[in-house]
């Protein structure tokens, strides 16, 4: 028993001079660890050399390049955006200034729409395929990581096209090699957004033999479902008959049930994926914390009205004949999720002369400024803007939001831009998710609300979607993880974006480092920009 003691006694000590011995590229002091599991938090240093995680524990005696005294502050994993919109805005603007404060370390894209494939336009193109985008984005330089889903919207208009047909055995062949290839580029699955032209096109059946190709890598579904109101219970069996027939977990955007007629299908719903759960099925889903969604006005104009596109939608409505036909579908509740006017609030148009009248107004305060009913203002905005027409929906009950939001299988997605505080953003308004959704779950959610605890936020927001997508070595806190960290302050972080006042910063973040390298400091963006893509499990590596 001596000798047992002695040999133990020697291991410590050895340790302890292994660590005196080392020097890290980063140490976080006395930080409250959130490992990301859910489990309660612990106090430790954190050791970081290049891009991973090296040590977990204490560090009294040794020494890093860098060393911060997190004391009193949480470090957490990176957070995932399960549903993010910087595909385009990093574009603009490689900071992601928006989500970062935020702490944000990964956005995920692909919701029905992807950067790739596109067919060649010219001499200036930058990329046609998912792979080529994400080459390109990295060599841009970007302060986050990304990933992407392939959109089967962008398969779907790739070979087809806007119209509304079944693809011929050819059209097949093509779709089914351009997920194929989307998948070895580093996909993580197919994407769908199933409420809108020309998506909703797409049979079920269509859907499920893309999602067998991507399966074929280890892919997954996540789907933008085919309605959110009335058709709720429809659309939840489709989800669950395509992931049972591709043989693919899904996951659903979004989740939320609109239309005030609609909330009582809260333990419905609930039930039904429970069910699907426990019959084996991979069924997950993602949310952001608001009452209101946001989508384009021309969303209430029924469907048959928008194949073709824009151009065709604006003739139809020129058109006395359809134009009639259109208003009398409006009128009969087609398509189903129109919500009340007074319920819509339009974000901005192309047009400047409609921003001074309209920008930020009810849709029914516009229609008596018009001098029409809601409907009739709506095709004649349309057809002047010639935009989509961003506008916001309050059409989500809270309390049904929050005991969604509360459930152990839904994680978070801004369905956002990462945006900034610079004239090319802020000239538009935007959906306060834009800069609030991941401040507003750790703030009023775990401190006003008391959803869950703060480590079960955590969770929500990194093993847990990291967990679902099968990504390696990212949204936990472990030895030899890769060193995306988010730490601050849970008595202050907050959200301040309002839907009257969208373009604020959340606050309390007080650093956040993607694949170890700093990229804020103190509230400050530190100007690095390390972002890499993560692709999925059927990247071939070239």
């Amino acid at each position: 028993m001596k000798q047992i003691a002695y040999t133990w006694f020697l291991l410590v000590l050895g340790c302890q001079f292994l660590h005196a011995q080392q020097m890290y590229d980063l140490i976080l002091r006395h930080g409250t660890i959130y490992d990301g599991s859910g489990d309660d938090p612990y106090v430790a240093d954190l050791a970081v050399n290049r891009d991973t995680i090296a040590f977990i524990g204490d560090l009294s005696n040794a020494r890093g390049k860098q060393e911060i005294d997190v004391n009193g502050l949480a470090v957490a994993p990176g957070f995932i955006n399960m549903l993010s919109w910087a595909d385009g805005t990093l574009l603009q603007d490689g900071t992601a200034m928006s989500d970062l404060l935020q702490g944000v370390t990964l956005e995920v894209f692909g919701e029905g729409i992807s950067a790739g494939p596109r067919r060649p336009s010219g001499s200036q193109q930058r990329w046609t395929t998912l792979g080529g985008y994400f080459t390109y984005l990295e060599k841009r330089g970007v302060s986050p990581n990304f990933a992407s889903f392939v959109g089967a919207t962008t398969i779907r208009s790739y070979v087809i096209g806007l119209n509304n047909r079944k693809p011929n055995e050819k059209e097949w062949q093509e779709m089914r090699v351009l997920v194929k290839q989307a998948m070895e580029e580093g996909a993580l699955g197919i994407g769908s957004s199933l409420i809108y032209a020309p998506a909703t096109f797409a049979t079920t059946e269509e859907l499920i033999e893309l999602c067998k190709v991507a399966g074929t890598y280890g892919g997954h579904y996540i789907t933008h479902m085919r309605s959110e109101s009335d058709g709720i219970v429809q659309a939840l069996n489709e989800t669950f008959r395509i992931s049972m027939e591709a043989r693919v977990p899904a996951e659903i955007y979004h989740l939320k049930i609109t239309q005030r007629r609609n909330w009582s299908k809260i333990d419905t719903v609930l039930q039904k994926i429970d069910s699907a759960r426990r019959a084996g099925l991979r069924i997950t889903a993602n949310m952001y914390p608001y009452e209101a969604s946001a989508t384009g006005l021309k969303e209430r104009v029924p469907i048959w009205a928008q194949e073709g596109g824009a151009v065709q939608l604006k003739s139809r409505i020129r058109n006395p004949e359809t134009r009639r036909k259109i208003l009398y579908d409006m009128a009969n509740g087609i398509p189903t999720r129109n919500s009340d006017p007074k319920d819509v609030m339009l974000l901005g148009f192309r047009k400047d002369s409609l921003n001074r009248l309209y920008k930020g107004r009810r849709l029914d305060e516009i229609a008596r400024m018009h001098g029409k009913d809601a409907d009739e203002t709506v095709l004649d905005l349309l057809s002047v803007d010639g935009t989509a027409i961003g506008a916001v929906y309050f059409v989500i009950s809270p309390a049904n939001m929050y005991r969604m939001l509360a459930q152990p299988y839904v994680s978070i997605g801004s369905d956002a831009g990462a945006l900034a505080l610079t004239r090319n953003f802020t000239a538009s308004a935007t959906h306060p998710r834009a800069y609030g959704t991941f401040a507003r779950v750790l703030g009023p959610c775990v401190r006003d609300e008391k959803l869950f605890s703060l480590q079960e936020a955590v969770r929500k927001m990194t093993s847990l979607p990291a967990s679902n997508l099968g990504l390696h070595r990212r949204g936990s806190i472990r030895r030899g993880f890769v060193a995306d960290l988010a730490i601050f302050d849970p008595a202050k972080v907050q959200d301040h974006a309002t839907y009257s006042q969208p373009h604020q910063y959340a606050t309390g973040m007080r650093y956040v480092f993607v694949n170890g390298t700093m990229v804020v400091k103190e509230g400050n963006h530190t100007g690095a920009k390390p972002g890499r893509c993560v692709r999925g499990p059927g990247f071939s590596g070239k």
